[in-house]
């Protein structure tokens, strides 16, 4: 088989479009490794350590022997899929339920769909899949940012005052008065100058309209190369509902997506990963092709470094 094409993927060429297509597709780890390969390395192997493209095959298959530096380098090694013990085709398997499920799925569910034997192996396959989900290309055009909070329940708390929630920024893309276009979503630790233009940057192309509340740790967008509008709401939360709507329904619904679909059981040190499956679900929300989300899962697998298992569980939730 050529080499997926990375920008126009095709079904049944390039990834399986349903569950039976899958289980022709995948029905043992030797198919699932080679499917890795051909994603890691549409052109041919290149060495990681070296760079230098050309090898041959080592060992049952999986490992590659580079031509350059002699170096042995395994299919998984530096991914995502690096030191599970899960065989690869639970691996897909897990990818195929994360993706083909409108809302995602528990730790549990996962584990009672592949018939795990441990509850941890499920969630910590779950949250390297929540660590790959990482949408890289920044907005454009007009973009409101906010700021929400998540967890916990303050009925003294206002404004930005908060001792037990977690802080998150949003940024929205307005496509037109009524519509939205894609998210990003970053656990921020406070609310200053350097924490808010931080994540503009990182999340906003510079050119862009970035259409803020009055608070003034956003002021100086403009020497970044954006053109600012502020909106000063003095009316309580309904002016800023109606000024601020795509942040205001971007924070609604990922509130209620943690609580419906998590039981709003995420510790802080984890809500990051759980932002970028909620920031891959919306960005994508209106694909009707899940064997498409499937593949650009696994695409960025292969692209995302391995996750020590005893670092990332602790804490879990």
């Amino acid at each position: 088989m050529d080499g997926p094409s990375e920008s126009h993927p095709r079904a049944g060429v390039d990834y399986p479009g349903t569950w039976p297509a899958f289980r022709q597709w995948f029905p043992d780890d030797a198919v699932c490794a080679a499917f890795l390969e051909r994603l890691r390395w549409p052109d041919g192997f290149i060495c990681p350590a070296c760079e230098q493209p050309g090898g041959w095959r080592v060992g049952d298959g999986r490992w590659w022997m580079c031509v350059g530096c002699a170096r042995k380098t395994s299919v998984t090694a530096g991914t995502f899929f690096e030191g599970t013990r899960t065989p690869l085709s639970s691996c897909f398997a897990a990818a195929w339920f994360v993706t083909s499920q409108k809302q995602g799925l528990s730790a549990l569910g996962l584990q009672r769909a592949l018939g795990l034997g441990s509850y941890q192996t499920a969630w910590m396959m779950l949250h390297r899949f929540r660590v790959a989900m990482v949408d890289r290309e920044r907005l454009s055009g007009l973009v409101e940012v906010d700021e929400s909070y998540v967890g916990g329940h303050e009925d003294w708390a206002r404004g930005r005052q908060t001792e037990t929630k977690s802080r998150v920024a949003i940024a929205v893309e307005v496509l037109d008065p009524k519509g939205f276009g894609r998210i990003r979503l970053q656990r921020i630790p406070d609310v200053s100058k350097a924490s808010l233009i931080g994540f503009v940057k990182a999340s906003v192309e510079p050119g862009a309209t970035v259409c803020t509340d009055g608070w003034r740790s956003y002021l100086t967008l403009p020497d970044h190369g954006y053109t600012h509008e502020r909106i000063v709401m003095t009316d309580g939360d309904d002016a800023a509902h109606v000024a601020m709507p795509g942040a205001h329904r971007v924070a609604s619904l990922l509130k209620r997506w943690l609580l419906g679909s998590h039981q709003g059981a995420v510790e802080p040190q984890h809500l990051d990963a759980y932002l970028n499956e909620f920031t891959f679900r919306f960005n994508r929300r209106r694909s009707q092709r899940r064997g498409l989300l499937f593949y650009r899962l696994l695409n960025q697998a292969v692209r995302t470094p391995p996750a020590p298992y005893k670092a990332t569980i602790g804490g879990k939730s």
